[in-house]
C-alpha cells in the first residue's frame, strides 16, 4: 500500500517537472518575441525615407574604384549602409537573429549592396590596413550566398 508521503513526493516531484517544461517554453517564446521585435526594428529604420535614399544613392554610383568614388561622392553614404548591413551580420554571426527572418526581409538588398560595394571595400581595406573593415556584411553576404545555393 502506498502511504501519503509517497504520494505527496510524486506530486511535487510532477509540480517541478511540470513548471520546469513550463519555464523552457517561456523562454523559447520570450525568445521568438525579442528576434521578433529585433527584426522590426531593423526593417524600421531600413525602410525610413532616409535610408532608402542613401541605399539608392549607393546602388546608383560607380563603385569600382575607392579613390573615384571617394573624390566624387564622399564615404558618408556607404559607411551608414555598410554599418547598418555589418550590424545584422554580426548578429547572425552571435546567433542573435534568425538566418531566415534576414533571408525573408533582406536577402535581395544584401547581394545587391555588397556586390556594388565589394570593390571599394576591398580597396579600402589595402589602402588602411584594416581587413576588417566590414567584415561582418560580408560574412552576411557570403552566409546568404550559401543559404540560396542550398535551395
Amino acid at each position: 500500500m502506498v502511504d501519503i508521503r509517497t504520494v505527496s513526493i510524486a506530486i511535487a516531484s510532477a509540480g517541478v517537472f511540470v513548471a520546469a517544461i513550463y519555464y523552457i517554453l517561456q523562454i523559447r517564446h520570450q525568445t521568438k518575441v525579442r528576434q521578433t521585435d529585433l527584426i522590426m526594428r531593423l526593417y524600421s529604420q531600413f525602410n525610413s525615407l532616409e535610408f532608402q535614399k542613401i541605399l539608392e544613392e549607393v546602388l546608383n554610383r560607380d563603385g569600382k574604384d575607392y579613390g573615384n568614388y571617394h573624390e566624387k561622392y564622399g564615404t558618408a553614404e556607404v559607411t551608414a549602409v555598410g554599418l547598418f548591413f555589418e550590424g545584422i551580420g554580426i548578429l547572425l554571426k552571435r546567433k542573435l537573429i534568425d538566418i531566415e527572418l534576414v533571408d525573408d526581409m533582406f536577402s535581395t538588398d544584401i547581394k545587391w549592396t555588397w556586390e556594388k560595394m565589394k570593390n571599394i571595400t576591398l580597396e579600402l581595406r589595402k589602402i588602411r590596413n584594416r581587413p576588417e573593415i566590414f567584415e561582418w556584411f560580408e560574412y552576411l553576404y557570403n552566409e546568404m550566398r550559401k543559404r540560396e545555393q542550398r535551395r
